[in-house]
């Protein structure tokens, strides 16, 4: 007998992030599936371009996620829009590397908020709804670096460790309540993630990465899990890299 994945058609995603790499394919591959997407970025301009391509299953919300404001009012649209929230897709990540000296404190700033508080308050925001319905998924875009940080991404990778810790936590509080809380954390992927701030455009190494596509799959694959299944953490590393 074949094993029966789940059908994702008319499940109500939330995404931070959305507007390019994994964010971006992410909501490709979920409104393929059937899914309705409620984007959430800073530039109200790339939203709009996203919205076009996607169609009538798309919205937008503009603004920092780590504004529990923004976060409310993206819930909000989910609950006005569609009825309903499904799954919670904390994406939104800043990457600055270099030594921990090397930037300045509103760049490091703004850098753990966006991290970390994004992840947080996007998941307060939309979790009551899951609650209620006893069902849901979380799922956190993280880093392998929430692991183990290399020698230039100290701030960087603190910021991931604290969403590894932060997800372990959260799967031991809500698992009983049926909601499904999970990590996908990737190695470097062929984004414009870090471009001028430790990656340069155009250079070899990227094209050994991961793409953006390989870590939508992962998302849409844990949502498609049947309900009596649960994974926590998914490490990702293209061939060409070291893990």
């Amino acid at each position: 007998m074949t094993y029966q994945l789940r059908d994702l058609t008319g499940k109500v995603v939330i995404i931070t992030g959305a507007t390019a790499g994994i964010g971006a394919a992410a909501a490709r591959a979920l409104v393929e599936k059937g899914c309705k997407v409620v984007l959430n970025a800073r530039s109200e301009e790339r939203l709009k371009g996203m919205v076009a391509e996607l169609g009538a299953n798309a919205i937008y919300v503009a603004g920092d996620s780590s504004n529990p404001d923004i976060a409310r009012k993206v819930a909000k649209a989910a609950i006005d829009t569609f009825g309903t929230i499904d799954t919670i897709v904390p994406n939104a990540g800043i990457g600055y590397y270099g030594s921990i000296l090397d930037h300045s404190d509103e760049d490091v700033n703004r850098m753990m908020r966006t991290n970390y508080e994004g992840t947080v308050h996007i998941i307060r925001a939309a979790l009551p709804t899951l609650l209620a319905k006893k069902e849901g998924d979380v799922i956190i875009v993280a880093s392998v670096a929430g692991f183990r940080g290399g020698d230039n991404e100290a701030i960087y990778t603190g910021t991931k460790h604290a969403q590894v810790g932060f997800a372990g936590s959260l799967d031991r509080e809500l698992r009983s309540k049926g909601v499904r809380v999970a990590l996908v954390c990737p190695a470097g992927v062929e984004t414009e993630f870090a471009l001028g701030f430790g990656r340069t455009a155009g250079e070899e190494k990227l094209k050994t990465y991961l793409r953006p596509e390989d870590v939508a799959f992962q998302i849409t694959t844990i949502m498609s899990q049947p309900r009596t299944v649960r994974s926590h953490i998914w490490t990702l590393w293209s061939m060409g890299q070291d893990s």
